[in-house]
């Protein structure tokens, strides 16, 4: 990871920060909503080759992608995150790593999953990040992203440091920029007990083929 970035400095010492509290609010896969845990696991299913998880946080979701039998891995930039993903799930590798650059070569992997990953990038920073995307993605390679629904590109105060909203709409022309089709798309407002109030998305997209 290129921790010199300022961004994800700031972002990391914010989660390292707060990882215990994080992880018990939110830091396993029954704190989860059952929808997203049914969405995940369906895209999981639907999804051949390698799974990266993409910020997984203290690890909870890429236990779900590996599912006892899959190659599935994890990335972040917090300290505190890895270290608790590694000691809960030691049958797993975890890197520390920025979406900006990952460890991972030209078009090896099957899915990436970014759950709530993006919410800290800033909105001019995304692109780059999709194109990294793209790079690791085998072609027909599929990404499903979850998201703050709201007016894109505003910025509001998050618990942990400040986060961004998005429109389906405003991502899928960025994800058609960097050589994604989009497939699907999931939008829902919250219900009471839910860990935020936030309108909820979703959206799964492919990597085309014929993109550089």
């Amino acid at each position: 990871m290129t921790r010199a970035d300022p961004a994800d400095a700031v972002i990391a010492g914010a989660y390292d920060a707060r990882a215990s509290e994080y992880i018990r609010m939110a830091g396993s896969v029954e704190q989860m909503d059952a929808r997203d845990r049914d969405l995940i696991s369906r895209w999981r299913d639907a999804t051949p080759g390698r799974l990266l998880d993409a910020g997984c946080g203290p690890g909870h979701w890429t236990d779900l992608l590996d599912d006892g039998h899959r190659e599935a891995s994890g990335v972040d930039i917090s300290e505190a995150f890895l270290d608790a993903a590694r000691s809960r799930y030691p049958h797993l590798t975890f890197s520390n790593a920025s979406l900006r650059g990952l460890p991972v070569a030209d078009a090896s992997l099957g899915g990436i999953l970014a759950w709530y990953s993006l919410i800290h990038t800033h909105p001019a920073d995304v692109p780059a990040v999709l194109a990294e995307f793209a790079r690791v993605l085998a072609p027909g390679g599929s990404l499903l992203l979850g998201v703050f629904i709201g007016e894109p590109r505003e910025p509001f105060g998050h618990a942990v440091t400040t986060a961004y909203s998005w429109s389906a709409d405003a991502l899928e022309e960025l994800l058609t920029d960097a050589g994604f089709e989009a497939v699907f798309r999931e939008r829902r407002e919250r219900e009471p007990g839910e860990i935020s109030a936030r309108p909820h998305g979703a959206l799964i997209a492919r990597r085309v083929p014929w993109a550089r």
